[in-house]
C-alpha cells in the first residue's frame, strides 16, 4: 500500500493532485481512497488530501504516518514533515520553501522541486502541482508516464486547451530525477 498526504494553499492544485493518483489507480484496477480536507476560505486557504493506493481494498482513508509526503507551502510543510515513516519520501515545493527537512529529519529521502519557477518556464503557472507530481511518479514509480500522461489527458478532457501545457508540466517534473 502506497499512503501519501498532499498539502498546501487552496488553489495549488493539492486537491486535484490527489485526485489524478486515485484516478490511475483505478485505471490500473487497483483500489483507491482520496479524503480532501480543506478551509471554508477554499482558495488561498489551507488544503490537503489524503491518497491510499493498494492492490486490494483499502479500510480507510485516514492517513496516520504517510509513506510519502508532498507539501507545497510553508504551512504544511511545518505540520506534517515530522509524521512521515522513517524512511519515507518528502516532495518539497521549494519555490515557496526554503527550509531544509534535513534540519529536522534525517531519516527520510527528500526532493526539493522548484515546481513554481518550472511550471512558469514551462507557461503553466497554475501547473505547479502537475510539476511535483512528475517528480513524485518517476521517484516512487508508482505509475508509468504514460499512465499519468493519459489520465491527465482524461482528467481535463472537458477543457482540452490545457492538456498539452498540464502534461508539459508532468514531463518537466518527471525528467527531474
Amino acid at each position: 500500500m502506497e499512503k501519501i498526504i498532499v498539502a498546501g494553499f487552496g488553489g495549488q492544485g493539492v486537491l486535484s493532485f490527489g485526485q489524478l493518483l486515485a484516478y490511475a489507480a483505478l485505471d490500473e484496477n487497483k483500489a483507491a481512497t482520496w479524503l480532501p480536507s480543506y478551509g471554508p476560505e477554499m482558495r488561498g486557504g489551507t488544503a490537503s488530501c489524503s491518497v491510499c493506493i493498494d492492490d486490494v481494498a483499502v479500510a480507510s482513508p485516514v492517513i496516520a504516518v504517510p509513506d510519502s509526503l508532498v507539501v507545497m507551502n510553508k504551512p504544511s510543510f511545518d505540520k506534517y514533515v515530522g509524521g512521515v515513516k522513517k524512511g519515507g519520501r518528502i516532495f518539497v515545493n521549494s519555490s515557496l520553501i526554503t527550509d531544509k527537512v534535513e534540519d529536522t529529519r534525517k531519516d527520510c529521502e527528500v526532493y526539493y522541486v522548484d515546481a513554481n519557477a518550472i511550471a512558469h518556464e514551462v507557461g503553466n503557472d497554475k501547473a505547479s502541482n502537475l510539476v511535483v507530481l512528475g517528480a513524485y511518479i518517476k521517484v516512487t514509480g508508482l505509475y508509468t508516464k504514460e499512465r499519468m500522461l493519459e489520465t491527465i489527458a482524461h482528467a481535463f478532457a472537458a477543457k482540452p486547451q490545457f492538456i498539452e501545457s498540464n502534461q508539459a508540466c508532468f514531463i518537466a517534473g518527471y525528467n527531474l530525477y
